[in-house]
């Protein structure tokens, strides 16, 4: 079974460029081979190879969809380890917009959500209020096929929403930059 919250960022992607938004780019961030971290893997004020590529993307980003699944209440061990990672000195999340996704079962994600709003404040991200987007994967009919991809029009509706959204505060904070 594929992961249906990268079938969520799939949806994203595939929906910016059906229908884009003026300006709207979505692209990937690979997190899976960045390092645990370690601050000892820094060396005279740099970071690994693949932690420095993986800032230096960030840090070239207007803004971010971040979709994650809920570990423990939490978001996924993965993601924050990328999120810390880029947050080391100097924090190349700061000033941004971002927005978050999710789906998963009882609460969709939503715990793992208002944590990563959290995490947010101490990075000066600026997330979008609405609309929100939590997906329970889990009830029928089903949201997403047996390759992963969403199927669910209301889903994807809310999902175009939330990128209109995400698009209208970048603009706004590169206009107030």
């Amino acid at each position: 079974m594929a992961s249906f919250n990268r079938g969520l960022l799939n949806a994203a992607i595939k929906l910016s460029q059906e229908s884009p938004i003026q300006g709207l780019q979505i692209e990937y961030a690979e997190v899976d081979s960045l390092p645990f971290i370690n601050t000892d893997l820094e060396v005279d004020g740099k970071y690994p190879p693949a932690v420095e590529a993986f800032r230096q993307k960030i840090l070239e980003a207007d803004g971010f969809l971040f979709a994650s699944p809920e570990y423990n209440y939490s978001v996924s061990p993965v993601l924050k380890n990328a999120i810390d990672w880029a947050s080391r000195p100097p924090n190349v999340w700061a000033t941004k917009s971002a927005a978050i996704i999710s789906a998963g079962g009882g609460f969709g994600g939503g715990r793992a959500q208002y944590h990563l709003r959290q995490i947010g404040v101490f990075l000066d991200l600026h997330f979008i209020n609405k609309p929100e987007f939590f997906l329970y994967a889990f009830q029928p009919p089903a949201k997403f096929d047996k390759d992963g991809s969403l199927v669910d029009e209301k889903a994807k509706e809310t999902l175009k929403a939330v990128l209109q959204a995400l698009y209208t505060l970048t603009v706004q904070l590169k206009g107030s930059a």
